[in-house]
């Protein structure tokens, strides 16, 4: 159990660092190019995020952790780190703090592991890791819509994946990321999506965008990957 827990909490803070992973912006923001190269692959997708298990603890999006097949070295692993224009933060349980991602990669197969948040509090700072574990193959040069990912953490019930690692233990129980779960939804939600994406992205007003809706959870798989690390 101690290794599976120095586990957890050494894989998370290795999510974190830049010297384990290529960090990119995402696309179109100030930090980026304001259109997407023409030999190059956008996923576009939206996620909202609420903690009603700790609700004075609303985990606030850092980085999305994308992977090539059998990731081994910084440059086959990806975390696209999250821009203001792309957060709409409420920070209350009710409706929580959702986010446009907008990703872009060079053709091919790639896993969407998943979402590291924060909560800082202080005197406490409390990490969280949602998982997404989804495969997305696009071969074709474009803008693909991945559909909206719905994350509820709450209070987690028996060998359920945390929401976190249970190290520093203070921080960690007290924000809820020990002692909860993610409640994990995909769904297509384009009529609202694709009007916050161009309100927020004036460029992206006449995108040709195509539907590649992501599989349901697989919350099974993601239960393994959290035993397995």
């Amino acid at each position: 159990m101690l290794k599976r827990i120095l586990g957890l909490a050494a894989l998370c803070a290795t999510l974190l660092l830049t010297g384990c992973a290529t960090v990119k912006p995402m696309a179109y923001s100030t930090d980026a190019p304001q259109a997407a190269a023409n030999d190059k692959v956008v996923y576009l997708m939206t996620a909202t995020i609420r903690n009603i298990y700790r609700p004075s603890y609303q985990p606030k999006l850092l980085v999305a952790h994308v992977e090539m097949p059998n990731a081994q070295s910084k440059e086959e692993r990806i975390n696209f780190k999250i821009d203001a224009e792309g957060s709409l933060e409420n920070s209350t349980p009710e409706v929580g703090n959702t986010y446009l991602l907008r990703m872009e990669l060079p053709p091919g197969e790639y896993k969407l592991v998943g979402l590291t948040c924060l909560n800082k509090s202080f005197p406490f700072t409390v990490n969280y890791l949602v998982p997404i574990h989804a495969t997305v193959n696009q071969t074709v040069p474009g803008t693909y819509y991945l559909g909206h990912v719905e994350a509820l953490l709450r209070e987690r019930q028996g060998s359920e994946f945390r929401a976190g690692p249970p190290i520093p233990l203070v921080d960690q129980s007290i924000g809820g990321a020990s002692g909860g779960s993610f409640d994990v939804v995909f769904s297509d939600r384009w009529t609202e999506d694709s009007e916050l994406f161009v309100t927020h992205f004036p460029a992206m007003k006449d995108l040709k965008v195509a539907s590649a809706p992501l599989p349901p959870f697989d919350r099974a798989y993601a239960q393994k990957w959290w035993e397995d690390h």
